[in-house]
């Protein structure tokens, strides 16, 4: 995907990745999703994407307000 193709759309990049400069994560800037097109954990730790998670119980909350 191009990233400048979304540039009048409902979303926005958050992650890009390093090696090649595709497009990895992806957030709505109005609605409570985001996504990441990787394995989150898969190096160099397991606690590395922890933010993600919170972000998604963050939202989870919210959205039960």
């Amino acid at each position: 995907m191009d990233p400048e193709s979304l540039a009048d759309s409902a979303v926005e990049v958050t992650h890009i990745n390093l090696n090649d400069q595709t497009v990895e994560g992806l957030r709505h800037k109005s609605e409570p999703l985001f996504c990441v097109q990787y394995h989150p954990e898969a190096a160099p730790g397991p606690h590395d994407s922890l933010y993600l998670f919170d972000d998604f119980i963050a939202l989870m909350k919210e959205a039960k307000r």
